[in-house]
This record gives C-alpha cells, structure tokens and sequence, in this order.
C-alpha cells in the first residue's frame, strides 16, 4: 500500500504568510472563479506522476524567505488544456495551516515531500493570534 504524498513549492513573491494569504484570498480568487473553481488553486506545467498518491490526502507545503511554514490540504489535482499546453491545477483548502518553520533551501517548480518529513502542524491552541501577527511572530523565528 502505497503512503499519503505531499507537495512543496516556493511562494515566489510572497514576503510572509499574510502577503500569501491575502494573494490567495484577493488575485487568486478571481481567477478561480473566472475557472470555474471555488477554491484557491496554483498551475503548474506538471502532472504529478503520485497524484493518486497526493490525493489521499496530500498537502501543499508553502516555502516563503527558504522555510517550510505553512500548509494548504489539496482538494484535488486537475490536468488543464489552456491554447493547447497541458496544466496542472491544484486546488487547494482555503485554509492556511502553520506549521513548525524548517529551514529549506530554493529550487524550481515543486517537489514530493514524504509524509516522514513534513514538519508538525502547530497546535490551532497557539495559533489564536492575527495571521499578521503569526507571520511577524514567525519572521522574527520566534515560532
């Protein structure tokens, strides 16, 4: 039986997780919608080829200033005809989940992330803040 597999990917232009959280919420929503979609989603050139694998339960894992901190569950991957290139759309929960900041370094596009190497979630108890503040709090190191 094959393992639940995530995603990670560099938020390229996001400077915290409020600056991620609002493009998704703002930008990103009207251009979901205008696909049809409901959720917030991120395209890519690739179909993952473990996306059976990724839709048991799967997460996009954010990179912003080269940490891993925060998560999306993805809803579902779909393969996209847009003027005759081939996409992927991941749709993601709206929801931001933190996680324990992990140092890592910049690459390309996306790459798996086995389900023994995801950093733990943060407890939603230590999470009652402002995303502002969160973020602040998280640049800082101080979560």
């Amino acid at each position: 039986m094959s393992e639940i597999v995530h995603l990670k990917k560099l938020a390229v232009g996001a400077e915290n997780i409020s600056s991620l959280e609002s493009w998704q919420q703002g930008g990103c929503m009207l251009l979901a919608r205008q696909m049809g979609y409901s959720v917030p989603f991120h395209r890519t050139r690739q179909m993952p080829k473990r996306a059976d694998d990724i839709r048991k339960g799967g997460s996009l894992f954010w990179i912003i200033k080269r940490r891993i901190v925060v998560r999306q569950p993805i809803i579902e991957l779909n393969a996209v005809d847009h003027e005759g290139q081939k996409f992927c759309d991941i749709l993601l929960d709206p929801k931001l989940v933190l996680v324990t900041p992990r140092h890592h370094r910049p690459f390309q596009g996306w790459r798996y992330l086995q389900s023994k190497d995801v950093p733990s979630d943060i407890p939603v108890s230590q999470t009652n803040a402002p995303a502002g503040l969160l973020s602040e709090l998280e640049d800082l190191g101080l979560l």
